[in-house]
């Protein structure tokens, strides 16, 4: 029997393979009509709804899917989730499970996807890239040490774009070794190659989105991401410039979107669905709806897709190795981030509602030890900055967080102090979002070289000080290194949901919604995109 600690370390690390998905869906049930399958499923599937008229009217089942966070997929399939079928980008980590490898019946590979390096066509031109087939990652890591290539690339610990790029980036400098192990993880040449990375976020979506946002600024020149999701960009005419594919000749891995049938008894459904998703038009079909490969032989990828040999990574097989990679990359390898919270505690805060974000607090300082707390956590080298306010900002209070240990005195202070707010007053919430940026500008100026967000928390609409207008003309006259730092509102309570859809689109954020989840799981959520 395993241990509970054992399946949790199995499960997280399951989740950090799954696609970061949009924010809400539960699990669903197979208590549907009778020719529903019900899918859990990763949101960049979404892309496929298109064909699912065709689906039904050619195999006679419709597909209702539920789309689930990475962690709460992972946690579903080990806890006895009971959808029919699950689809996510990859299915390798099912064989380091042995929580959830005994759900799934079988498993059929639909598309694939590489994970490549996306270029504007301008700078591959000047790095020497433009038609480079010999390109290794080591070369790539030496522009970015150098400062002459910038390039975003989403979280590994909550993506499975960021997590395959770290993977695929840490066994090609693992000595000449085509196995990555916890004696050849090669931190410094690590460090050289994330030195540029200049962009992160939570999901390949919002990652595409807000390189469109920023692309013709000189801070970034590409992004790692998958090879659909780049080709996509190049044929939407969101771009002012075109991005050259850079695949690295000493190797990258592949989603191959396996559909899994996790309920035995809809077999028969299964094997006609999954007949119809490879068949030869089918393919192709996919193919030119979302720029991904065909899965099978006899569809040939169209003009889109060079002719280079993809040389394939082998996959860790080690749980430990691939956990060690991970916490390496959070608390030593990347650049560490600076987060700034902007908490109301305004009088409507009091009672559940503050004890609830107390709480959020407790579990980001090492109190939640579940599956889904252990890599939400605040890491080693973050600086978290706290500003409540109500009427006013009542305070403006930095932590930095040398020691992540729950019982230390850096992560005991965070706690402490949050803990300690009361509520009371009015709710300014714009005067505490200009206070958040001016402090985001002070930070900037004397440490460049980090991450920087805004996460704002509020239940009520504003009542006092700076309007939206007032904030929206002092963000728009901000430098551009500062229109780069996102804010994520959180929704709750009685706030404003189109006011913090405003906010999150002036500041290229995103809303997340904590009116019907708790405040804890909207906590973890915005964590991936820091």
């Amino acid at each position: 029997m395993i241990s509970w600690r054992h399946l949790a370390s199995l499960v997280a690390l399951a989740a950090l393979l799954l696609p970061a998905c949009a924010v809400g869906g539960g699990t669903a049930t197979s208590t549907d009509a009778a020719n529903t399958l019900t899918v859990l499923a990763g949101s960049e599937l979404k892309d496929l709804e298109p064909l699912f008229p065709d689906i039904e009217k050619n195999t006679g089942w419709h597909l209702k899917p539920t789309y689930v966070g990475s962690l709460d997929g992972a946690q579903a399939i080990v806890g006895g989730d009971k959808s029919d079928l699950a689809w996510f980008s990859s299915g390798k980590y099912l064989t380091l499970l042995q929580g959830a490898s005994g759900r799934i019946v079988t498993q059929q590979k639909i598309m694939l996807s590489p994970v490549v390096l996306g270029v504007k066509h301008s700078s591959a031109q000047r790095l020497g890239w433009s038609g480079n087939t010999n390109l290794t990652w080591a070369d790539i890591a030496a522009q970015s040490k150098s400062g002459a290539f910038r390039y975003a690339m989403t979280n590994p610990s909550s993506s499975n774009s960021g997590f395959v790029a770290l993977l695929g980036v840490a066994t090609a400098f693992a000595g000449g070794s085509n196995t990555l192990d916890s004696g050849n993880i090669n931190k410094q040449a690590l460090k050289d190659f994330f030195t540029g990375q200049t962009l992160t976020a939570g999901s390949s979506g919002f990652l595409a989105d807000n390189y469109v946002r920023v692309q013709d600024e000189s801070t970034i020149d590409g992004l790692i991401n998958y090879e659909s999701v780049l080709l996509s960009l190049n044929a939407s005419n969101k771009l002012h410039q075109p991005l050259d594919l850079i695949y690295p000749k000493d190797g990258i891995l592949t989603a191959d979107y396996p559909l899994m049938l996790l309920n035995n008894s809809k077999r028969a459904a299964y094997d006609k669905l999954v007949a119809y998703l490879t068949s030869a038009a089918v393919q192709e079909k996919i193919m030119t709806m979302t720029s991904r490969r065909p899965a099978i032989p006899e569809v040939k990828p169209d003009s889109r897709f060079p002719n280079q040999l993809l040389v394939e990574l082998t996959f860790p097989s080690n749980l430990n190795v691939i956990n060690q990679l991970l916490l390496t990359y959070l608390d030593e390898i990347r650049l560490p981030d600076t987060v700034v919270f902007v908490l109301d505690i305004s009088g409507s805060m009091d009672g559940d509602r503050i004890a609830g974000v107390k709480a959020a607090f407790v579990n980001l300082t090492g109190g939640d030890t579940s599956i889904t707390g252990q890599f939400a956590r605040f890491r080693k080298r973050e600086n978290i900055v706290i500003i409540p306010f109500n009427g006013s900002v009542t305070d403006n209070r930095a932590f930095p967080i040398n020691d992540n240990s729950p019982t230390s005195p850096d992560i005991k202070a965070v706690r402490d102090y949050v803990n300690g707010l009361q509520p009371n007053d009015g709710t300014a919430i714009y005067d505490a979002l200009i206070a958040a940026y001016r402090t985001v500008d002070a930070a900037q100026r004397s440490d460049p070289n980090r991450f920087y967000s805004v996460v704002l928390m509020t239940d009520g609409e504003n009542n006092t000080g700076h309007d939206s207008n007032g904030f929206i003309n002092y963000f728009k006259g901000l430098s551009p290194q500062l229109r780069n730092v996102h804010t994520f509102p959180i929704i709750f309570g009685e706030a404003s949901p189109a006011a913090l859809k405003q906010v999150a689109d002036v500041t290229g954020g995103q809303t997340f919604d904590a009116r019907s989840v708790s405040m804890s799981l909207v906590f973890k959520q915005i964590r991936g995109y820091q």
